[in-house]
């Protein structure tokens, strides 16, 4: 994950914290479950990316392996 991708993705995760918490003050339905879903959604990107992380992991790891059988 990179340093952009994480930051978006936290700051995804605190904006929708931030509309979930004024809905819930205002009593505005609407505004809670709107920030509810920029929230899960700044997580589920923070997910993908880190499986997408573990994945180049395993390929590189994989890579060298086989590099290293060749010689």
């Amino acid at each position: 994950m990179t340093q952009d991708e994480k930051f978006e993705s936290k700051k995804e995760q605190l904006a929708g914290k931030a509309k979930e918490a004024g809905g819930k003050v205002t009593g505005d339905k609407e505004l809670e479950a709107e920030g509810k879903s920029q929230s899960t959604l700044g997580k589920a990107k923070e997910k993908l990316s880190d499986a997408k992380d573990t994945l180049k992991g395993a390929s590189d790891g994989l890579k060298d392996k086989l590099n290293n059988k060749d010689k």
